[in-house]
């Protein structure tokens, strides 16, 4: 299972049609259609009804929820990291290499 097939799952969960959920993440339907065939393989089941509407099927509903609870947990990841990496940039110096003063002054020299 791959990261996009949770995206584009979960957007046709919410938009229901698959033009709609496709235009949503930014891709090509067919692409939308082809990651939800696969994710639908590897669930041994149909995920959607397709006709006469586009809706959630059992296996569908009953899988939902633990795709968004993937989809949480990844961008809480997402989230927890870019924190960190902004926390460990290297503190700023001025043109002499002293560090910059609180206000983010340079400091100066006497």
């Amino acid at each position: 299972m791959e990261m996009n097939q949770v995206r584009y799952f979960l957007a046709l969960c919410d938009e229901l049609n698959f033009t709609r959920a496709a235009k949503r993440c930014g891709v090509a339907q067919p692409s939308l259609t082809n990651a939800i065939k696969a994710l639908e393989a590897e669930f041994k089941g149909a995920l959607f009804y397709r006709s006469p509407a586009v809706r959630l099927t059992l296996l569908g509903e009953a899988v939902r929820p633990a795709l968004e609870g993937i989809a949480f947990h990844a961008a809480e990841a997402a989230r927890r990291a870019a924190r960190r990496n902004t926390r460990s940039l290297p503190h700023k110096k001025n043109h002499t290499g002293h560090p910059l003063g609180r206000s983010g002054n340079r400091t100066t020299l006497q």
